[in-house]
């Protein structure tokens, strides 16, 4: 391939020449026919305005005489090629060729001559392309008495390369000499920005990439560094609802929420992000592409996991009934134990007030949940979290004023679920390792038009500064084991994903407040929030 583009250029240079050598010669061509214009109207000029020519017509009784060797002289030190001179009966009185002087000039493009009119005419001839002045002869009472007639042939082109046929070789090599080093230096930086591929490798690799694109399961989208999309695959056009071709147009056009441009202008990698597309969760990958260390685009990954998500959130529901029921059957079996031995002892009064003080505080709960929050995953959870707690020994209290009725815009019930519970697990943790006579823990969920509030507390054994400093981080816990260090990082990323803000109060031996706020509609970054919290999610409990 390196030269067929090295002939290619070579071709292009050459055919430059050519037609930039047509391109001179026709303005060499004008040049000179406008000299030769110019010449022979003054040659014209300078015969008609002789007093011996202007007295030789009116008066001489033969003007041919005098005339004819005169104008001769003229003619050769002006270099034309003839000069006529015509009486007004058009009877010639000069010409080159004796022979003719004296004879008829029938040319008809002289007529307007002899109307006192000066012009230039062209005429084609045997020899070539000629040009004549005429110019008419006045006499001392300004009549017209005669007609100059100066003509001239114009240099073929034949003459004039042969006339600059060195200066035509001389340019010409040298820009053949310098279209070829040109055109070597072209094929190389073509070669190299290629990566040495040949023009049949790169159109199979571009049917391959795209048959790749188009078969992924994953939705793919590319921009360029002027935002401009550059591929969408028709996975990601069905995930975002796109029926056109958008390539060239910008992203901000086609897609207003991907944060391309911003993985584009930071260089920074975005990496396993959770959105929610119109009821279809997504999760995405934005990977900045380098050229040279500098981002010359972005490119998006995007996974369609609304199945995921939905037997994600079964599985979860599931459970969470599990461990509900694992510590409901124990609770049930100490309030068995106690009913029997009342029974053994004989008080039936007791047992009975026993039994159904049990039925009443359980039914009481069951019916709070379900009026105070309208999803079941999570009025389920809460509800094995306080079966739980008793199992532990912990008292959960839910704020009586709580109630959740629909979610924040940019979160679902798999997000509550696993926040609550992440939440609520650490602080049984908390208390596990607390010397506490009674240990509790405070659940608040409040939310308005606006925002949702979580609140959660416990006093349970608390954390120092460095603990509070890295809980969010991946990987990190104060625990042992291989699957520790992941619940507040999920918890932090859902934080993330609803646009929330996430406090944070402890201390050793105190207890540990845990509070988030989350804007109903989504609102902006996160980072926007700031200052808002506390407006949903406050308490009554001191």
């Amino acid at each position: 391939m390196y030269w067929k583009i090295i002939l290619l250029s070579f071709g292009l240079v050459l055919f430059s020449l050519v037609i930039g050598g047509i391109v001179l010669i026709g303005s060499v061509t004008r040049l000179q026919e406008k000299e030769l214009s110019q010449r022979l109207t003054i040659t014209a000029q300078t015969v008609a305005n002789l007093p011996s020519v202007v007295e030789s017509i009116s008066s001489s009784p033969n003007p041919a005489a005098h005339i004819a060797p005169l104008a001769d002289n003229i003619r050769i030190l002006n270099d034309v090629a003839y000069i006529v001179v015509l009486d007004m009966d058009r009877k010639r009185l000069s010409h080159p060729l004796s022979e003719r002087i004296g004879t008829t000039f029938n040319s008809t493009d002289g007529d307007p001559a002899f109307a006192e009119h000066m012009y230039v005419s062209k005429v084609r001839g045997e020899a070539g392309i000629g040009l004549r002045s005429y110019v008419p002869v006045m006499n001392k009472s300004r009549e017209q008495i005669g007609v100059v007639v100066a003509g001239g042939l114009l240099p073929g082109v034949g003459e004039l390369v042969r006339a600059e046929k060195r200066s035509i070789a001389v340019t010409s090599l040298l820009s053949l000499i310098f279209g070829i080093f040109g055109s070597a230096l072209l094929a190389r930086h073509i070669k190299r920005q290629m990566f040495d591929l040949e023009p049949h490798e790169i159109a199979r690799m571009f049917r391959e990439r795209t048959a790749a694109f188009q078969a992924m399961h994953e939705g793919v989208i590319a921009i360029d560094r002027n935002e401009n999309v550059t591929i969408m695959n028709e996975r990601a056009k069905r995930i975002f609802g796109v029926k056109r071709n958008v390539n060239g147009l910008p992203i901000r056009e086609v897609i207003p929420n991907t944060r391309l441009p911003e993985v584009l202008h930071s260089g920074q990698a975005i990496l396993g992000k959770e959105l929610n597309i119109g009821g279809t969760v997504i999760w995405s990958n934005r990977i900045p592409i380098r050229e040279n260390g500098v981002p010359v685009g972005a490119i998006a990954i995007f996974q369609d996991r609304t199945d995921l998500t939905r037997m994600a959130e079964e599985l979860t529901g599931v459970r969470e009934f599990v461990h509900a029921l694992r510590a409901q059957n124990h609770e049930h079996m100490n309030k068995m134990h106690t009913i029997a031995g009342l029974l053994q002892l004989g008080k039936l009064t007791e047992a009975l007030d026993y039994l159904f003080a049990i039925a009443e505080r359980q039914e009481e709960i069951t019916r709070f949940l379900q009026g105070h929050f309208h999803d079941d995953g999570v009025a389920g959870l809460l509800l094995g979290k306080i079966s739980r707690g008793k199992e532990l020994g912990i008292e959960l209290t839910i704020d009586k004023d709580s109630r959740l009725e629909r979610f924040p815009g940019l979160l679902d019930r798999h997000d509550f679920v696993l926040l609550l519970g992440n939440l609520i697990e650490n602080a049984f943790d908390a208390l596990a390792e607390s010397d506490m006579a009674l240990k509790e823990i405070y659940i608040s969920i409040r939310q308005d038009e606006e925002l949702l509030g979580i609140l959660i507390e416990d006093n349970g054994c608390g954390m120092d500064e460095e603990t509070k400093a890295r809980m969010l981080e991946r990987g990190y816990s104060t625990k042992s084991g291989e699957s520790r260090g992941m619940g507040l990082y999920l918890l932090n990323e859902i934080v993330a994903k609803g646009n929330g803000v996430l406090k944070c109060d402890s201390s050793i031996g105190l207890g540990t407040s845990i509070e988030i706020v989350f804007p109903m509609k989504g609102g902006g970054d996160g980072d926007e929030q700031n200052g808002k919290s506390g407006a949903a999610g406050g308490s009554d409990r001191g």
